[in-house]
């Protein structure tokens, strides 16, 4: 059997991830403390306990998430690891895939996401933004509904492709509201503001830019021994090098989600799809971009075992 591998992003974090699989395995319980360690903080105990306030901040979710994603990885690795032809992570996420392809130490993937997350609030400081999640057919394309907003109101533009149906628009607040009222007169069933601190994946971030290529820098990438799918382009890459480039690009490009995902239908399309982490937000996008596909979720001490079950057979 093959596997493909998916990490989710920021907003699949919730109190209490990761807290059975630490019980239970020592694998995963030393993941959490190694990414404490790291820190200098006890971001296991929130990620046990909470609260959900402290949590979704997002210097606290970004690492969580990782941790999370890096604790489920070591527990099902040898037994999965063989199988994995391919993966990719949601925004966030491309870092957990890095870091389960070997491109990033435990300790390194911890501080940069950690520094990650502190650039990016810091730059919705700066330049404060807003984003807001567009539902449904659009009758105009959401590029065209972009321009059109940023020239009467202020910069906004895509910032996820999640699914056919499902974009996210990103930028500062007065043009992401224009384009909310743009998008309904085209025909969107509903425009959603989303609960963030700044208007990720939009030159809104750009601040962040020179901290977060410092703290790539410092990590020390090396090439990733499966290829991981980028959000920047949706094409495969093994090499440091471009895992650098890409990761810093990822700060201010659009997460092209549906590319990733049909281009890792196209290529492995008899693979069980594996979401690593939290919930199964990445797992219902797959259901919604490639309905022909194998899925399941891995973030539970339930799911571990029905997966390690699964690859047993």
């Amino acid at each position: 059997m093959d596997v493909v591998l998916l990490f989710p992003g920021q907003g699949s974090q919730k109190p209490g991830m990761g807290r059975d699989l630490a019980g239970a395995f020592p694998a995963a319980r030393a993941v959490f403390d190694a990414v404490d360690q790291a820190l200098g903080v006890p971001l296991s105990r929130l990620c046990f306990e909470g609260p959900a306030d402290e949590l979704t901040l997002t210097h606290n979710a970004q690492p969580a998430l990782l941790a999370h994603g890096a604790a489920v990885w070591a527990v099902t690795r040898d037994a999965v690891g063989p199988m994995v032809k391919a993966a990719a992570g949601h925004s966030l996420g491309e870092f957990t895939a890095y870091h389960a392809a070997g491109a990033l130490t435990l300790d390194s993937a911890a501080r940069l996401v950690r520094r990650r997350g502190e650039l990016m609030y810091q730059a919705g400081v700066e330049r404060p933004g807003a984003m807001a999640a567009i539902l449904g057919d659009l009758g105009e394309p959401i590029e065209a509904l972009c321009e059109r907003a940023s020239r009467e109101a202020g910069l906004v533009v895509p910032a996820n492709y999640n699914s056919p149906g499902q974009i996210v628009i990103s930028g500062e607040v007065a043009g992401v509201e224009r384009a909310m009222e743009l998008a309904k007169a085209a025909g969107a069933k509903r425009a959603v503001r989303l609960n963030v601190s700044g208007a990720f994946h939009s030159p809104l971030m750009e601040p962040a830019s020179a901290g977060l290529h410092q703290a790539l820098d410092a990590a020390r990438l090396a090439d990733a021994d499966f290829p991981i799918y980028a959000n920047v382009n949706g094409a495969p890459t093994t090499a440091a090098d471009s895992i650098e480039q890409l990761l810093l690009q990822q700060l201010t490009s659009p997460v092209q989600w549906t590319g990733v995902v049909r281009e890792l239908a196209a290529r492995h399309p008899e693979a069980l799809f594996v979401e690593m982490g939290p919930g199964g937000v990445l797992a219902g996008l797959v259901r919604k971009i490639a309905p022909e596909l194998r899925t399941a979720t891995c973030g539970t001490l339930a799911e571990v075992e029905q997966l390690l079950q699964g690859v047993a057979v």
